[in-house]
């Protein structure tokens, strides 16, 4: 079976090993390809998998991209522990070693400022969303009169818009507060709650880069938050490799190499 090199991050040279048991892509190990002061984390996958005709046959696949990506997210994990990692998009795949480095050669200086901006950082995210209303103790009486269920629909609907309201408000307040204890910060379009399966509206959905030594100080101030949130959800997940932060998660980030590349 032919195989591509599926890259994860870039880096700088390592200052300790990776977990001897780490795998990444289909249980493969992630190894390191150096090239002019920058490593490339890659691994080999499967062609017939990440070829641009097996990538669209798997996006109807939510199994196999869902296992895809927290084995991507695995191998960022561990270089999070050790070095200051620029995660690549999902799916960044070259036809050999010389496409990688070509990439690397091709986006040297951006890759250094990068990690020069983002060394000793993390990414902290934030997400506000409502609770679904309780269950009445008891069932509503029937209204009485057209009039009568008019009234009723819209008290409900003025409850709703001020309950919203209050809400962003609240994320809005939240945000500002964030913002001013990170060095840098992203609002991130609302989650689908049919995608996520959260429950609730979501009204805040932010990324926050902030120094690691500084962590435990932005994650208290989250914590306190929760107390004035009321029926809100307040939740934190993190620390991460900087994915939003890093200048490479939303363009191509082979553009200009060589034809080495894969798709």
């Amino acid at each position: 079976m032919t195989g591509l090199r599926y890259v994860y991050a870039v880096c700088r040279p390592l200052g300790a090993p990776l977990q001897a048991q780490l795998t990444g892509i289909g249980g493969a190990p992630p190894a390191l390809l150096s090239h002019r002061g920058l490593v490339a984390v890659v691994s080999t996958v499967p062609e017939a998998d990440f070829c641009e005709e097996g990538l669209k046959a798997h996006l109807e696949d939510l199994d196999w991209l869902a296992a895809t990506a927290r084995a991507h997210q695995g191998v960022i994990g561990a270089l999070t522990t050790v070095t200051t990692p620029l995660p690549l998009r999902l799916a960044t795949v070259f036809r050999d070693d010389s496409g990688v480095r070509s990439m690397m050669e091709a986006r040297e200086a951006d890759f250094l400022r990068a990690l020069d901006r983002l060394e000793g950082r993390v990414e902290w995210g934030v997400k506000v969303l409502t609770e679904p209303p309780p269950e009445p103790a008891a069932p509503a009486a029937k209204p009485t009169s057209g009039r009568d269920y008019l009234r009723r629909r819209r008290a409900d609907t003025q409850a709703h818009e001020e309950g919203l309201q209050a809400a962003e408000a609240f994320a809005q307040s939240l945000h500002e507060r964030l913002c001013a204890h990170a060095e840098d910060c992203r609002l991130h379009p609302p989650q689908n709650a049919s995608l996520s399966g959260a429950r609730g509206r979501n009204v805040l959905n932010a990324a926050y880069l902030v120094p690691r030594d500084r962590s435990e100080e932005f994650v208290e101030l989250v914590d306190r938050t929760k107390d004035e949130a009321g029926r809100l959800r307040v939740e934190l997940t993190g620390p991460w490799a900087a994915y939003s932060f890093s200048g490479f998660d939303e363009e191509t980030t082979r553009r200009g190499v060589s034809q080495g590349e894969a798709t």
